[in-house]
């Protein structure tokens, strides 16, 4: 599926968002964040792959064995850069990325 293209801004601005929302982020955005998203912008990174990105990156951090110890707070956009590669890469349906936003949404609701 193709996106509709947006503007400078908003696509930085939509990045900054979604990684604002991501659970274990800090929730604050500070100046290497904003840099970040633009050079993802600039070169024409689609903004569904960043936000599938940190969808994976999330899933993989909450959903781990029990025991495990707690992992640290997020607190910069520069963490997910490696999974954006990997997502850009990833031939999988967008349906799988549907799929682990409704794993995340329940269990930040339930706990599990």
């Amino acid at each position: 599926m193709e996106e509709k293209p947006i503007g400078r801004e908003e696509y930085i601005q939509r990045v900054l968002s979604a990684y604002r929302q991501t659970p274990g982020t800090a929730g604050t955005i500070r100046q290497p964040d904003r840099l970040m998203a633009a050079q993802f912008q600039e070169r024409g990174v689609p903004l569904a792959a960043v936000e599938n990105a940190l969808v994976l990156a999330a899933a993989r951090r909450l959903i781990c064995p029990p025991g495990s110890p707690p992992l640290g707070t997020i607190r910069s956009l520069a963490y997910f850069s490696a999974v954006i590669e990997e997502v850009l890469e990833l031939r999988v349906s967008p349906e799988y990325f549907q799929h682990l936003r409704h794993r995340i949404q329940r269990f930040t609701q339930t706990g599990r």
